[in-house]
C-alpha cells in the first residue's frame, strides 16, 4: 500500500510509528544490555549520538543499532536480517556464518556473478496468475526456492532446525537436513510436518555413511544429498578472525580437550564411531556413489558439481539430480561463481536429470537468472540463517516470504507467468 504525505499522518498510522520506535527503543537495550556489546550506553544509542564521555560506542556502530529492523515484518529485503544477525550472534558464530575461503573470492564472485546477467522482459503476456509449481523427484512443490542443509543451526538460535522446519512447514518449501544438524532428523520430519531431504558427508568410515543413510531412510527421507566438495578441509581465513575477536569462554560449550569433542552435539553421528579425521576424504571417487546406491532406495542428489566433466560422470553413475555447488564460497578459493558454471553443466547433464543449485541467492531476480539458465531450483542458505539468527522462525518465514513474492513480481514483469516460460529467451549476458 503507498501513503500520501497526509495519510500517512492519520491516527492509525501514527500508533503504528509509536509501536514501532518503541519496539525498536526495547530492541535496542536489549542489544546494549547483551554481554556482547559490553559499555555500551542505551541512552546514547537510542539518541543515536556519542560523545568523548562514551567512548565504548562508535558513531558508525550507533547508527547500525538504530537502522536495525525490530520485526521481521519490517524487513524489506533479506539484507536487513543479515545486520541484525551480524549484531545479536556472538563474533564467533556469526563468522562461522559469514565465511568464505582465504580471501573470500569465491564468496565474492557468487554475487557479482549475478551482474553479469540482465533479464529480457515480454509485454501483452497475460500475468495476472503466478505460478511457481514444479515436480521433483517425484514431489510435488509449491515453489522453486529450496532451503539448502546448513549443520549447527543451534549455533544461530536456541530452537534451530526446529524452527527452520516449522518455517518450511507453514511456507510450504522443501528442506534438505544437513547430517551435522543439532537435532535428530527424526524430530525435525515431525517439526516439518513432512519429509526432508538428508543430507550426507561422506567419511573416510564406510560403516558411518552406512548407519546414517539407513537412519534417514528408516525416518521417511525420499532422497539423499551426497556432498562432494569439501572433502579435504577449508582455509576460513574470515571466521577465524572473528573468532579471535570473540571474548567468550568458548569452552562452557565446546570441549577443546577432546578432538572429536564437537561430534557430541551432533544426534546424526553418535553411536556411528564417526572421528573427526574421518572427514578428510581426498581419496573418494566415483565407485562410493554406486556403493552409496547399492544400500538405499532413496534417491541420490550430488551436492558440489560445477563442471561439464563431473555432471557427465555424475549421470553415468546413476545420480537422479545434480547441486551446482561450491558450498556458499566456503569450500575452495577458486573464484568461480555457481552461476557461471550452470550452464555447461546444463548443457552436459542434457535434461536427463534435474539441475539445481545454491551459492550466493538473495533476491528473486537472482533465482529467476539461475532457472532462465536452466536450474530446475534453487537452494538458499544464508539468507533463511540470517532470519534464522534475527528472530527465529518469524525470521525464516518473512525471507522466505520475500523471496517468493520477488520471485513472482518478477516473473509477472518478465512476462513468464510459469516456471516453464522462463528460459533462455528470458536473459543476456552484459
Amino acid at each position: 500500500m503507498l501513503y500520501d504525505d497526509q495519510t500517512i499522518m492519520t491516527g492509525a498510522k501514527v500508533g503504528t510509528m509509536t509501536k514501532r520506535n518503541l519496539a525498536r527503543r526495547q530492541f535496542i537495550q536489549f542489544l546494549a544490555a547483551s554481554p556482547l556489546f559490553v559499555g555500551l550506553n542505551p541512552h546514547r544509542l537510542l539518541a543515536g549520538t556519542t560523545s568523548d564521555a562514551d567512548p565504548g560506542v562508535s558513531t558508525s556502530l550507533a547508527d547500525t543499532l538504530q537502522n536495525l529492523v525490530t520485526s521481521p515484518e519490517d524487513a524489506l529485503d533479506v539484507f536487513d536480517f543479515q545486520r541484525v544477525a551480524e549484531q545479536v550472534l556472538p563474533p564467533a558464530h556469526y563468522g562461522y556464518l559469514a565465511t568464505g575461503t582465504d580471501g573470500d573470492e569465491t564468496l565474492h564472485a557468487n554475487r557479482a556473478a549475478f551482474e553479469k546477467w540482465y533479464l529480457r522482459a515480454l509485454r501483452m503476456v497475460d500475468s495476472a496468475s503466478i505460478d511457481t509449481r514444479l515436480e521433483l523427484l517425484g514431489q510435488e512443490l509449491t515453489s522453486p526456492i529450496v532451503i539448502a542443509p546448513v549443520g549447527s543451526q543451534r549455533a544461530f538460535h536456541p530452537e534451530g532446525e526446529l524452527a527452520t522446519a516449522q518455517a518450511a512447514r507453514s511456507r510450504d518449501h522443501l528442506l534438505i537436513l544437513s547430517n551435522v544438524t543439532t537435532t535428530s532428523i527424526e524430530d525435525v520430519i515431525d517439526a516439518r510436518g513432512g519429509t526432508v531431504w538428508f543430507q550426507l558427508y561422506p567419511t573416510s568410515n564406510w560403516s558411518v555413511a552406512e548407519k546414517m543413510v539407513k537412519r534417514a531412510e528408516k525416518a521417511g527421507a525420499p532422497v539423499v544429498v551426497l556432498t562432494v566438495d569439501l572433502h579435504s578441509g577449508s582455509n576460513r581465513v574470515t571466521m577465524m578472525r572473528y573468532i579471535r575477536r570473540d571474548g567468550r569462554d568458548c569452552s562452557l560449550c565446546h570441549d577443546q580437550t577432546r578432538d572429536n569433542s564437537w561430534l557430541d552435539r551432533k544426534p546424526m553421528y553418535w553411536d556411528t564411531g564417526a572421528t573427526s579425521a574421518g572427514f578428510d576424504t581426498p581419496s573418494m571417487t566415483w565407485d562410493f556413489v554406486g556403493r552409496l546406491k547399492s544400500i538405499t532406495n532413496m534417491k541420490v542428489v550430488i551436492k558440489g558439481i560445477v563442471t561439464a566433466q563431473d555432471a557427465e560422470s555424475a549421470v553415468q553413475h546413476g545420480a537422479d539430480a545434480l547441486i551446482v555447488s561450491n558450498h556458499g564460497g566456503r569450500a575452495e578459493a577458486s573464484g568461480w561463481a555457481t552461476l557461471d558454471s550452470l550452464p555447461e553443466v546444463v548443457r552436459a547433464v542434457n535434461g536427463e536429470i534435474p539441475v539445481m543449485i545454491d551459492s550466493g541467492f538473495r533476491r528473486g531476480t537472482d533465482i529467476f537468472k539461475a532457472l532462465a539458465l536452466g536450474a530446475n531450483a534453487v537452494c538458499i542458505g544464508r539468507a533463511y540463517l540470517w532470519g534464522l539468527a534475527a528472530f527465529g522462525q518469524p525470521g525464516v518465514e518473512k525471507v522466505l516470504d520475500i523471496l517468493s513474492a520477488e520471485l513472482a513480481m518478477v516473473m509477472s514483469q518478465m512476462g513468464t507467468p510459469t516456471l516453464k516460460d522462463i528460459g533462455p529467451s528470458s536473459i543476456g549476458r552484459h
